[in-house]
């Protein structure tokens, strides 16, 4: 089993979820803790405008405007949360396998075969000291896929240690909305339409 580190800062743009797995890739051998780190609205104000800066990307390597520095930020909040996280619950980082850095969407067009994450895999492998996985969107574009939902084959971890028959549908309702449907070795998983993103933008309208 490999002990991981997974990380996710999402549409909403609130923060970064951080948890521990320890899996074979097929398997949830065990959950670790979970952890938080919140976005301040200096930080979230810039990711909205690496957000703008990023609607008419063609080059998902190109950073114009803010996303460089946005690009920065990100690598360097994710990297401080995972040192918060390991102190916080002493863990040893020889014990750590490997990082899963998803970074921040700034534009997901797999149409066009273009999904951009920024976050610089890299440097933020360099400042853990850790193995670290990175582009999980853009591989799977490469290889035909939608870059989204990433979460089917965790979901199908998650039915396999459960009792009972038949097939099972799991909602997950982040800024988009997603589904993953499991029947034995049937996986099918796709994005349904928006979820919480509409009712964020709402908010931040209603309560500046």
């Amino acid at each position: 089993m490999l002990k991981a580190i997974g990380l996710m800062s999402g549409t909403s743009l609130d923060g970064i979820d951080v948890a521990l797995i320890e899996t074979d890739g097929e398997r949830i051998g065990a959950f670790g803790p979970v952890g938080y780190r919140a976005y301040s609205d200096d930080e979230r104000a810039l990711l909205r405008e690496a957000l703008a800066d990023a609607a008419d990307l063609t080059d998902r390597s190109s950073r114009p405007g803010a996303l460089r520095q946005a690009e920065k930020l990100v690598t360097q909040v994710h990297a401080e949360c995972v040192e918060a996280y390991m102190a916080q619950h002493s863990i040893d980082r020889g014990s750590i396998d490997v990082v899963g850095f998803h970074g921040q969407t700034v534009l997901h067009r797999p149409q066009s075969k273009l999904t951009v994450q920024i976050g610089d895999g890299a440097a933020f492998a360099r400042m853990l000291k850790l193995p670290v996985v990175y582009d999980f969107r853009a591989a799977d574009v490469a290889q035909g896929g939608q870059g989204a939902p990433l979460v089917p084959v965790f979901h199908r971890a998650l039915v396999a240690a459960l009792d009972g028959d038949g097939p099972v549908a799991v909602v997950n309702i982040g800024g988009v909305a997603n589904i993953t449907y499991i029947d034995g070795e049937t996986l099918i998983a796709c994005d349904t339409g928006p979820g919480n993103a509409l009712l964020d933008d709402f908010m931040l309208r209603q309560t500046r």
